[in-house]
C-alpha cells in the first residue's frame, strides 16, 4: 500500500492496516503515477518472478471479488494488461459519466482501439510487463492514460473484464480534479495530432501564398506538400510514437506514403476547385480528410514498433 502524502487524520488507517500490508509512504504527495510506481519499484526488488501485479484505488469502488478477478486473469494470460472494465449507466456519477464517454471517443479515434473503460483504475499485468510500467512517463492521473497508450502503440494486449460499479456518496472520495487533471490527460492525447496542426499550418500558409504569387494549383501545392510533409516527418518521428526504428527505414516508408498522398490530396484539391470551391475552402475541406488517412497509415505502418 502506498501512502502518498496523506493528511493526518488518515494515519489510523495506515496504522490499522500495517499489519496485513506494506506501507510505502511519501512525505509529500506526488500523484498517483508517482504512487503506482513506487509500488512497482518494490515489487520488483522485492518479489521473485513470475508474480502478477494487481492495482486497485483506494476510494471504495472495487469489491474484493473483482480484484481477484483481474488477477486471476493476468495469471491467465502473460504478457497483456487487464482492466476491470465498469458498465457507466444512469447511477454512474454525471461527471463521471461524462469524463469516461469523452474519454473513450478521444482514445479510439486516436488509436483506433476500442477500450470501454479507459479510467478505471482496477489493473493487472504480470511480471513481464513491470519494467515497461517504471518506464513510462507521467506522475499524476495522467500516468493510467500513458500507459494504454504506450501498449496501444507497442501492440500489447490490453482485456476487459467486466466488474461491479460502486461509487460511494456520489464519488466525493475522489481526488480526480476535473478540470487539471483532465488537461493533464488530454495533454497526452492531443499531443498525436498536435504534429499534424503544425504540419498544416506550414502547407496551409506556402500553398496560399505561392497561390498568390503563381495562380498555378499544382505546382503551389506540390511545393507547399514537400516542405510540409518533411516538417511532419520529423515531429512524428521524434515526439509523436518516439520511433527508434532506423531513420533511412522510417523515411522511405514515410516517403512512400506523401507520395501517395500527395497524389491523391493534389487530385482532390484540383477537382473542387474546378467544381467552383474557392481554394482556400478546398484546400481546408482536403486536408482534414487526408489527416485521418494519414495519421491512420503512419500509425499502423509508418511508425509502427514491433511488440519486442
Amino acid at each position: 500500500m502506498v501512502n502518498d502524502g496523506s493528511k493526518t487524520e488518515q494515519t489510523p488507517i495506515f496504522k490499522a492496516v500495517s499489519e496485513l500490508a506494506t506501507i510505502l509512504t511519501h512525505e509529500k504527495n506526488r500523484g498517483k503515477g508517482a504512487a503506482l510506481k513506487t509500488g512497482f519499484e518494490y515489487i520488483k526488488n522485492t518479489f521473485t518472478v513470475p508474480y502478477v501485479v494487481v492495482t486497485a484505488d483506494a476510494d471504495g469502488q472495487h469489491l474484493p471479488e473483482d480484484i481477484f478477478s483481474v488477477c486471476e486473469k493476468a495469471r491467465e494470460q502473460t504478457g497483456c494488461l487487464v482492466l476491470g472494465s465498469r458498465r457507466i449507466g444512469a447511477d454512474v456519477p454525471l461527471r463521471s459519466r461524462i469524463g469516461n464517454g469523452m474519454t473513450r471517443f478521444i482514445f479510439r479515434l486516436v488509436t483506433g482501439k476500442g477500450i470501454y473503460d479507459t479510467q478505471t483504475g482496477l489493473r493487472a499485468f504480470s511480471s513481464g510487463l513491470i519494467d515497461d510500467m517504471l518506464s513510462i512517463e507521467g506522475e499524476r492521473y495522467e500516468y493510467e492514460m500513458n500507459v494504454l497508450l504506450y501498449l496501444c502503440r507497442k501492440n500489447i494486449s490490453v482485456k476487459e473484464i467486466p466488474i461491479n460499479t460502486v461509487y460511494l456518496d456520489n464519488n466525493s472520495s475522489s481526488h480526480f480534479n476535473p478540470i487539471k487533471d483532465s488537461f493533464r490527460i488530454y495533454r497526452e492525447i492531443l499531443k498525436f495530432s498536435a504534429s499534424s496542426l503544425f504540419s498544416f499550418v506550414i502547407d496551409y500558409g506556402l500553398f496560399c501564398a505561392l497561390m498568390a504569387l503563381t495562380g498555378m494549383t499544382v505546382l503551389s501545392n506540390v511545393s507547399a506538400r514537400i516542405i510540409s510533409a518533411a516538417v511532419n516527418f520529423l515531429l512524428n518521428r521524434k515526439f509523436v510514437f518516439g520511433s527508434h526504428e532506423k531513420l533511412i527505414l522510417s523515411a522511405a516508408k514515410y516517403a512512400a506514403l506523401a507520395a501517395a498522398i500527395l497524389i491523391l490530396n493534389t487530385c482532390m484539391l484540383k477537382l473542387l476547385i474546378m467544381i467552383g470551391l474557392p481554394y482556400a475552402a478546398a484546400k481546408i475541406l482536403t486536408e482534414t480528410i487526408m489527416f485521418f488517412f494519414s495519421w491512420t497509415i503512419q500509425k499502423l505502418f509508418v511508425f509502427k514498433e514491433d511488440k519486442t
